[in-house]
């Protein structure tokens, strides 16, 4: 989806771009109630009401109530940003100082040209050994995103960033300028150990999109004439109890699944994990 160069100090590493994720989400089809076709929407002038084909659609943008200044391909192409034909690194920070829960937006996987494999891996293998990561810039789909490399397994993967102005500040939630709550230690300890209860490691191979396969049931069960699965009852309200009582049962909750998916898969657990049992 992009081709250019990482540039790394007075090298040039030639590459390719291209997404290294895809969605699996459900989408339906918004359909006519009388006659069961598909809606379709049409590119539509207000000023001649007459549609418009999207190969003659212009890019226009907005100066004025009814004011546009037309911006067209040759325009982005020749923007005055060396991040239009290369992926500048502006520096190198530490691994853990990106906060991954608010910066981090879509990735991408990062081939090397054949000139460019051995620069392509001394890169990766630097930041490998010095345990950080490329912060750079690059032009992608009509912005300049803010971007950072980092080597993955076996390959170099680019996430693009949130700029700090697009990530909103937690000032006016309410529930975290109340009083402070005090915690008491007793339930702190509880609140661990639960914790360590359902400790593991991540395998994302555990874990399934439940809703996707559930619709494909239905939309089965539909083709073959049967009467669509019902909803699982809903479960009863759960009775209030106190916090403390509650981290109890949890616990408890958790050592029993434990044992049964350790008794179920024949695994044998270390012992520091059976004393925290």
């Amino acid at each position: 989806m992009w081709r250019g160069v990482v540039s790394f100090g007075m090298v040039s590493i030639p590459v390719r771009l291209y997404l290294a994720t895809e969605s699996h989400g459900v989408s339906f089809r918004q359909l006519c109630p009388d006659h069961l076709s598909p809606i379709k929407y049409r590119r539509w002038c207000a000023a001649a009401e007459h549609e418009v084909s999207l190969a003659d659609t212009l890019r226009g943008y907005e100066v004025g109530k009814d004011q546009y200044v037309i911006v067209d391909d040759s325009d982005l192409d020749n923007l005055p940003l060396p991040a239009a034909k290369a992926i500048e690194i502006q520096e190198f920070v530490p691994a853990d100082q990106i906060d991954g829960a608010l910066y981090y937006k879509s990735a991408y996987y990062l081939e090397p040209e054949d000139a460019g494999r051995k620069p392509y891996f001394l890169l990766k293998e630097a930041l490998q050994r010095t345990s950080r990561k490329a912060i750079a810039k690059l032009a992608l789909r009509d912005r300049e995103h803010l971007c950072v490399l980092q080597p993955g397994d076996g390959v170099m993967l680019l996430n693009t960033l949130n700029w700090p102005d697009e990530i909103r500040t937690t000032v006016g939630l309410k529930g975290l300028e109340a009083e402070p709550i005090k915690i008491e230690e007793k339930e702190l300890s509880m609140a661990t150990l639960l914790i360590e209860q359902l400790a593991g490691s991540f395998d994302p191979g555990r874990y399934h999109d439940n809703y996707r396969e559930a619709l494909q049931d239905v939309v089965d069960a539909k083709l073959r004439g049967e009467q669509a699965v019902e909803a699982l009852p809903a479960s009863d309200s759960p009775k209030v109890m106190d916090l403390m009582e509650a981290l109890k049962a949890s616990v408890e909750a958790a050592r029993v699944r434990r044992l049964q998916q350790d008794s179920e898969s024949g695994e044998e657990r270390p012992a520091s994990e059976r004393r925290a049992s």
